[in-house]
């Protein structure tokens, strides 16, 4: 718009206009390395504690994990790896997708359906069993202790980032995460309890349904437990889609899991609308941010092999690179350690997707709670440093005339004597 006085152009406040916009900022702060290689390290421990707990459950070949994990027959590393191909690729564009196997948690919403996946077999899978569920029930336990700390740790540095526009170191994010880890780790387990006690009186009272009477009379009361099965599915749906902003609650209110739980069960079911279309929004940005992110560690991995076979051929690169049976002892060993970089590097790009999602889902909140309580996207709970050192201003006096100044603490010199 110009301006009648000096004929400048002024400039729009976008964001001002569009605050949804401010999810775009979200990809500059998930490629911090430090959010990368946070939610990479994070990532690997899910995927092996699954493992090591679907060992433990499993048997006559049969391993509850695999419904959590894509291709769970080979090791963690092994499993994420194969989300990134090993040579640059866009569908219909660009080659083909080699080394990926469907990638079927590549996705933005990747996260979500992973993170979520131990808790929505528990309650709504198929062929449940008391093994199967308690299977899923520690892996969740055990993925919830991984992220109430990993997760927490990108979503306070998203969190200080966004609102105040401040960096907050790695080590500061941590502590913060460590603090409040219980509030963290506790808030998405209330709405579980709760439809545990409500499960608990229908269970026992079902024991009276194997008799005839005993349904006849649970049938004159079933609107009783109709009502018991409304609550729980309006627990275990806020849960399901609010989980998220539980995280982004703690670390931009400092507050405790019981706060973390109303708001975000109040943002899910009072604005519904504006949560899906952030997330439609953030997870089409996300897609290309993978895109991007995928195929640049597709392009370092595939142009060292490149660089490399004019040295050694082709064909050597690609037993090393497959790690092939005719390698010797000493060759495979070689293989083993070339693959182990390789999983590094693929495994940080993966990182991108997780710390995308905790990144995307504060900045969604952040949004929701400007729509729903009207406070300013700016609001962010900070927290003192204690690393950072506090001056005090000096001690002052008058002196004899009455003028205020600086207290000379230096003691006073005494006269030697002659």
């Amino acid at each position: 718009m110009l301006n009648n006085d000096d004929g400048t152009l002024r400039g729009v406040a976008w964001t001002e206009l569009f605050p949804w916009l401010s999810i775009f900022q979200t990809f500059r702060l998930a490629i911090s390395i430090k959010s990368l290689a946070m939610a990479a390290v994070a990532i690997f421990l899910t995927f092996a504690g699954w493992a090591m707990i679907g060992c433990l459950f499993g048997g006559d070949g049969d391993n509850p994990s695999a419904r959590l994990m894509v291709g769970c027959d080979s090791c963690p590393g092994d499993t994420l790896s194969r989300l990134v191909p090993d040579k640059p690729y866009i569908p219909g564009v660009i080659g083909e997708p080699s080394g990926v196997e469907a990638a079927r948690g590549a996705t933005p919403v990747g996260p979500w359906a992973t993170l979520s996946g131990p808790m929505r077999e528990a309650f709504f899978g198929e062929d449940v069993t008391t093994r199967r569920v308690a299977c899923f029930l520690l892996a969740g336990l055990w993925s919830l202790a991984i992220w109430a700390f990993f997760g927490a740790a990108i979503s306070r540095i998203a969190a200080v980032q966004l609102a105040a526009g401040e960096h907050i170191g790695l080590w500061p994010a941590m502590r913060y995460a460590c603090s409040k880890w219980k509030a963290y780790f506790s808030a998405p387990l209330l709405p579980v309890i709760g439809v545990l006690i409500a499960t608990v009186p229908l269970c026992l009272l079902g024991l009276a349904v194997r008799s005839d009477i005993g349904a006849l009379l649970m049938g004159i009361i079933w609107p009783l437990f109709l009502l018991a099965g409304l609550l729980m599915t309006v627990l275990l749906l806020g849960l399901l889609f609010g989980w998220p902003l539980m995280w982004s609650t703690i670390s931009c209110e400092g507050s405790d899991s019981f706060d973390a739980l109303s708001r975000s069960y109040a943002y899910v079911y009072q604005k519904p609308l504006h949560y899906l279309f952030y997330i439609i929004v953030a997870t089409l940005f996300g897609a290309l941010g993978w895109l991007l992110v995928s195929n640049f560690a597709a392009g370092v991995v595939s142009m060292t092999y490149w660089a490399v076979a004019w040295g050694c051929g082709n064909d050597r690169i690609a037993e090393l690179a497959t790690g092939a049976d005719s390698l010797g002892t000493l060759g495979s060993a070689g293989s083993s350690v070339i693959l182990f970089w390789t999983g590094c590097v693929k495994l940080l790009a993966v990182g991108f997707l997780y710390s995308y999602f905790w990144t995307a889902s504060t900045a969604i909140y952040l949004l929701l709670r400007r729509d729903t309580d009207a406070t300013e996207m700016d609001e962010v709970y900070l927290d003192e440093d204690e690393s950072e050192a506090v001056y005090d201003l000096p001690p002052i006096e008058k002196d004899e005339s009455g003028a205020p100044v600086v207290k000379d603490d230096k003691p006073e010199e005494t006269p030697e004597e002659e």
